[in-house]
């Protein structure tokens, strides 16, 4: 039933001479009625003791509900509440207002939406690993470049001193 579930009423406890016309007949004062459906049983193609009232308004079914429920008619005393979603086997629970293949598109979109993620994340890692890759470069090249330059010339002023007196004075 793809309808509004605040719209359409479930009523329970029919006598079995109930028809759609007596159900109509019994709730239109309360507003506007799309359609009266009375399901059979297959084997008696009698209906079920039940049967789904659908309103064009959800103010005319809240209205309906409040004033027919619990109220008699045909000897029996009727019950009125808002329609559950049809239940059909699957979902998590065993059961689900939808076949399985409903939300396969979105299924679908939803495998392409982590295929990309993966994609970029993998991406993301990959640029990250080049830069750490490129800075430990600059970082050897720089301490080689410190290194060369530490054997080319001392740094440590009492060499720089002992090297400069034995250029001024070779010794004898």
């Amino acid at each position: 039933m793809g309808t509004n579930p605040k719209t359409t009423l479930y009523v329970g406890g029919l006598e079995e001479n109930v028809t759609e016309g007596v159900l109509h007949a019994a709730f239109i004062p309360f507003g506007d009625i799309k359609d009266v459906s009375m399901p059979l049983d297959q084997s008696t193609q009698k209906h079920r003791g039940f049967s789904f009232v659908t309103y064009l308004d959800k103010e005319d079914a809240a209205a309906a509900m409040d004033n027919m429920h619990n109220a008699e008619l045909y000897g029996r005393v009727l019950t009125v509440n808002y329609a559950q979603p049809i239940k059909i086997k699957g979902g998590e629970q065993g059961w689900a207002s939808q076949p399985v293949w409903a939300d396969a598109d979105t299924w679908f979109e939803r495998q392409q939406q982590e295929e990309g993620l993966q994609r970029l994340q993998a991406e993301h890692q990959a640029t990250i690993e080049a830069a750490e890759a490129e800075d430990r470069k600059k970082l050897t090249e720089a301490r080689d470049g410190e290194t060369e330059a530490v054997d080319d010339e001392p740094t440590d002023p009492m060499a720089q001193a002992e090297a400069e007196a034995l250029s001024n004075n070779p010794p004898q």
